[in-house]
């Protein structure tokens, strides 16, 4: 099926979530009808006693219109410049394998697959396979989603994508489980403001939109869950579907968005591609955590999530200490801010920031390291 073949929906999964099936295939088990949402706040409390992120769900944020506002001003101002990373990490890749499948990273890195597999075919005709699988923090890639896709496509042709870098956190992850599993751990993303990666659209931290909205605009698909009384050894990592959210729905309209954006950044991606640039990866971003960790006496990095994508998701469904902001990129920080104002965030502005924001999140009092290695990125 690596021609790109329309797989349909696989029995037990979420499918195709309420993207178009041609576009991606979650593998991903269907926990649609359990109750796994909890308050953040039992959330984090949890999480300082050792219960795993994954075990559970936060609780969907509902967007005010205020908010919905700013995301569609995201989306139009942006599109242009999302479609132009685009084409460059699909180039890149498409230079390194003739014709690959396209493994996502569940959630973030869902739309950016969806947008390259675009690409592809937009530019070259290509109808690319594309698969979306979980991959978590201390427990690390979903090998039986992976497993299965081996037996179905060579593994030579394997492609992971995200949406973004962080610190590099996940990325650490996904290169110990596939030197294990014997596949190429390079990853795509649009946007690598942590230098983790050589296959990046663009290395400045902006706003890429899918990350203002959480499964409104990820297919309606929850983040993953892996929870033993209900994944079993050979199922795959579990997801909820929300069908419920079908009429705030805007997974389809951001991709298309972007799509509709690629007739006028077609030079753009060229000339980048032209550019004389040094790829190599410096995790400069691992490095800036670990200096603004030390600045706010906080022993555990997992805390600090760097960058425009994670500083919202922090946001969203954490509990949020403070916001750290490079003064001169508050201009395109206004979702960032907005959120900041409704939840009663402090902001700090810092001249010397490598990253447009960063999100602190709240360590529990007397309880400063329990969740080190227990923290989603």
């Amino acid at each position: 099926m690596s021609d790109g073949t329309v797989l349909g929906a696989i029995p037990g999964t979420v499918g195709s979530g309420s993207y178009d099936p041609a576009d991606v295939t979650f593998l991903l088990k269907d926990l649609s009808d359990i109750p796994l949402e909890r308050p953040t706040e039992d959330r984090e409390e949890d999480f300082s006693k050792g219960r795993h992120y994954s075990e559970d769900l936060p609780v969907e944020y509902e967007p005010s219109d205020s908010y919905l506002a700013l995301f569609e001003s995201a989306l139009i101002r942006s599109a242009e410049r999302v479609a132009t990373a685009v084409g460059v990490a699909t180039e890149l890749v498409l230079a390194r394998k003739e014709k690959p499948v396209i493994v996502s990273l569940a959630r973030a890195g869902t739309p950016a697959g969806i947008l390259m597999r675009r690409w592809a075919r937009w530019k070259h005709g290509l109808e690319l396979t594309h698969y979306s699988v979980s991959i978590i923090k201390d427990r690390g890639l979903d090998e039986n989603a992976l497993r299965w896709i081996l037996d179905r496509h060579d593994r030579q042709a394997l492609q992971f994508v995200d949406g973004w870098t962080g610190k590099g956190a996940i990325l650490k992850v996904l290169q110990a489980a596939s030197e294990q599993l014997g596949v190429d751990g390079s990853m795509a993303v649009i946007s690598d403001p942590g230098h983790c990666t050589s296959l990046y659209g663009t290395r400045d931290d902006f706003l890429i939109p899918h990350s203002c909205l959480n499964s409104t605009v990820s297919g309606l698909v929850s983040r993953t869950v892996l929870n033993s009384t209900l994944i079993g050894p050979a199922d795959f990592h579990g997801a909820k579907y929300y069908r419920q959210l079908a009429d705030r729905d805007y997974s389809r309209r951001y991709v298309d968005t972007v799509v509709n954006a690629f007739p006028a950044v077609s030079a753009a991606v060229s000339r980048g591609l032209g550019q004389a640039e040094d790829r190599t990866p410096t995790w400069a971003g691992w490095r800036a955590v670990e200096m603004l960790a030390k600045d706010y006496g906080i022993a555990n990095i997992g805390l600090v999530k760097p960058g425009v994508g994670e500083t919202t998701r922090v946001l969203l469904r954490r509990v949020p200490w403070k916001v750290v902001v490079a003064p001169d990129r508050l201009a395109e920080l206004a979702h960032v801010l907005s959120l900041c104002a409704a939840k009663g965030v402090d902001v700090e502005e810092r001249a010397d920031l490598p990253y447009s924001c960063v999100g602190i999140i709240r360590p529990i009092e007397g309880r400063p390291d329990r969740a080190l290695f227990n923290v989603p990125s």
